[in-house]
This record gives C-alpha cells, structure tokens and sequence, in this order.
C-alpha cells in the first residue's frame, strides 16, 4: 500500500519538531540560589580547575625529583667488527686486522649528586605545599566573583519584578482614569498622564530586564554553565546578613597574614627558593658519587664467550670555577628571594587595604540599610494610600506618577544596600584569612 504522507510533509515535520525541541531546551529554567552557585561554582568554574591543574603539576614535579637517587639500569647485545689496522698498547701498529667481538648482559649506572639531589627535592616539596595554599587563595576569589556576581543577579532580578509590578498598577490606573474620562469625573489630560506614566514604567521595565540579562549572562560565565539555562533565583527577598559577628581579634591584621593562603603559599615559595639556593652554598662541600657495573658474556662472535664482569665506582669534589670567580647563580637566587620578600610585603600591604575597606563597607552599607529600609516602609505606605485615594477618585496624576517614582526609588535603594552590605560581609570573610 503506497503511503499517503508526501517527503516533503515529512521533511516538514522533522524540521519543526527539531525547531520545538531546541525551543524547550533553551527556556529550559533552572533554579539557582547562592548555595548552589557555590557548589556550582566550585566544580565547573575554569579558574579554579586552572589552579587545581597547576597544583597537580607542582605534584608531579615533586614526584619526579624524588627519581634523583635512582640508578639506571640497561640490557641488551652488542656487536664489535674491525677490519684493518688496529693500534697496540705500546703503539705499535697491526695490519690486517679481523677483529670481532660480541657483548650480552645487563649493567647499571648510578649518579647520587648529594648538593643538589637533597636540596632541589625539599625545595620541590615546599614548591607543591605552595601551589596547594595557591590554589586555595584563587579558589577564595574566585568563589568572592561569584557571590557577588549572584548577589548583583538577584538584585537585578528583583529590580526588574519591582518595576514590573508597579508597571502592573500603573496600567490598571490607566484604565480607571480611561473610565473616571468617560464619565465625565476626569478630564482627558489626566488619562493621558497616567497612560504616560505606564509607558515611562514599562520602558525602565525594559532596562531592568536588560541588567538581569548582563548580570545572568556573567554569572553564567563564572559557572561555566550551558548558556541555554535559564537562571532563575529562588530568594525572592533579599535580607541583610549575619556573617562576621565576632570575627574582629585585637590583632586582626596579624591574624590576618597568618590565617591567609597566600601568605602561606609565598612563604612556602620563599623557602623553595632558599633551599635552592643551598645548591650553590653547602651544596658544593657534597661530594658526586658514580657508581657503574655490569655483568655479560664477552668474547668472539658467540664463541668463545665467557662471563665477564666489571665494577667502577668514583667519589668525587667538583670546583664550579664560575661560581667561585663571578658567582652568578647565587646572584640569581638572591635577587628571586629578594623579589618573593617584596612580594610577600605587597601581599601583606593589600591584605590590610582589604581587611580596611571591607569593614568601613560594612559600617557604610549597615546604615544605608537602615536610612533606606525607613524611608522604602513610608514611600510604600504613601504610595498605598495615594492608589486608594486613587479608587475613589482623589487625587491628580501626578501625585501618583510621584508616589510611584518614590517608592521605586527608595526601593532600589535598600536593595542596593543590602547587596552591597552582603557582598562587603564575604570579602572581609576572606580577607582576615577565612576560607570559602
């Protein structure tokens, strides 16, 4: 029986259905609060596994400078033909010469140079104890981005659902004044106004949404997550945080040095260099050890052969004359150790510029929110009483357009504040030495 469905009808079909498929994959929504945008953040985000990969490095350099004191081992044939002229011991030549010889056996060469197999292996540990403490620093400011990435996404969020809303009310006003005209109780200016008005909102309503767009699309950047994910946070209140309640010691400052992973990471690296630089000071009294033996068959060309060993062994002092002469290596070491202790005094340096800041932020913002928080409670409730003096007919347009723009603008104030008093709240976390 022929089919009635045509190839082009099917081809159609399969186009649309793929088209509807991809639809539903990129309004695929996805659930987000700043828990999970930690755990997310700390399994996808391309830093982190940078610095992850580089401590896995610094790992297998120090397993690799563990193989010094190892001795090569070898096996196998060889084969020796000389046909020609072949000089004796005492010099004297002899002529047609029909030289052969064959070699089977295995053998073992070891090299242990004390100076710098002991001291380059400690300076690799300290090297991977580094990059571990590294790592744990890049991960803290990493993780710092992404809260305040979410922090600003939420924001923006609720910025755009504020205006949405009073967009919402502004055209149910619209409508009523529309009707108030009609009748007779408004004139037509007013309808106009408030038709305005909801065009103004829906407009900043707009803009609002194009923020939540940029602030989504970093955090989805930070995430590394599909870009067809949809985020949508859950919190839909932002409240100030309760963080950092005791964490001010008296020696806030010092603790905080102590506490912090790149301190410890660049006095680990100092110390690395500094038992690196010993390659080049007590190094030089060690002594060089060699040690080579082997044992075979030797003899003609498979006959006659017969077992063959040999043993060499030699301890020796080498005098480096350029080091003694211009020293230029120590030179070397000494200007590295002499830029990690500056590095390590500008690290201090930021550490208290951060621990400063950040909590003169927090004073800050705390009293934004508290400046704020009263003056969004009265431009709320004079808005509510300025939409029911509206239901009755009571009041002008513009006292409405006013109400409206107040009670936004304190809005945006206090969850601006709070944003910022939370984002303030982590970073003085991490900058007196607490880790994400």
């Amino acid at each position: 029986m022929k089919s009635i469905i045509s190839k082009p009808f099917f081809l159609c079909f399969a186009v649309a259905f793929c088209w509807l498929n991809a639809v539903q994959g990129q309004s695929e929504q996805q659930p987000i609060n700043l828990e999970t945008a930690l755990t997310l953040g700390g399994a996808n985000n391309l830093t982190i596994k940078e610095f992850k990969l580089k401590q896995e490095l610094a790992a297998a350099e120090l397993t690799k400078s563990k193989e010094w004191w190892l001795p090569d081992l070898y096996a196998g044939v060889t084969s020796h033909q000389l046909n020609g002229n072949a000089m004796n011991g005492d010099g004297n030549f002899f002529v047609d010469v029909d030289r052969q010889s064959f070699w089977g056996g295995i053998g073992l060469n070891a090299t242990w140079n004390f100076g710098d197999g002991i001291f380059l292996a400690k300076a690799a540990e300290l090297r991977s104890e580094a990059a571990f403490h590294q790592t744990a620093a890049e991960k803290n400011h990493a993780l710092l981005d992404i809260i305040e990435s979410y922090y600003d996404f939420l924001a923006a969020q609720l910025y755009y659902a504020a205006y949405e809303k009073l967009a919402t009310q502004a055209d149910t006003i619209a409508q009523q004044m529309s009707l108030q005209v009609q009748i007779g109780l408004r004139l037509q200016s007013d309808e106009l106004l408030a038709k305005s008005n909801y065009n103004h909102l829906r407009v900043e309503m707009l803009n609002a949404r194009n923020d939540w767009n940029d602030a989504k699309a970093e955090l989805t950047r930070l995430l590394n997550l599909d870009p067809y994910k949809k985020l949508i946070a859950v919190d839909n209140i932002l409240v100030p945080l309760d963080l950092i309640t005791g964490m001010a010691p008296p020696s806030i400052y010092d603790s905080s040095y102590q506490k912090r992973p790149e301190i410890k990471s660049q006095t680990l690296t100092l110390a690395s260099l500094n038992q690196a630089k010993r390659t080049t000071t007590s190094g030089l009294w060690l002594p060089e050890l060699q040690v080579g033996t082997y044992g075979s068959y030797f003899g003609g060309v498979f006959e006659p052969i017969n077992p063959t060993s040999e043993v060499n062994a030699a301890l020796m002092w080498k005098i480096p004359l350029g080091r003694l002469t211009y020293g230029g290596t120590l030179q070397k070491f000494n200007t590295q150790i002499g830029l990690q202790e500056n590095e390590i005094a500008q690290t201090k340096a930021k550490i208290n510029a951060e621990v400063m800041a950040s909590s003169m932020q927090i004073s800050t913002y705390k009293e934004q929110i508290e400046i704020s928080l009263e003056g969004s409670q009265m431009a709320e409730e004079a808005l509510n009483q300025t939409l029911q003096r509206q239901s009755l007919g009571m009041v002008r347009p513009l006292e409405i357009l006013q109400a409206q723009e107040m009670f936004m603008k304190s809005r945006l104030d206090y969850l601006k504040a709070v944003a910022s008093y939370n984002k303030a709240q982590y970073s003085y976390f991490v900058a007196i030495g607490n880790n994400l």
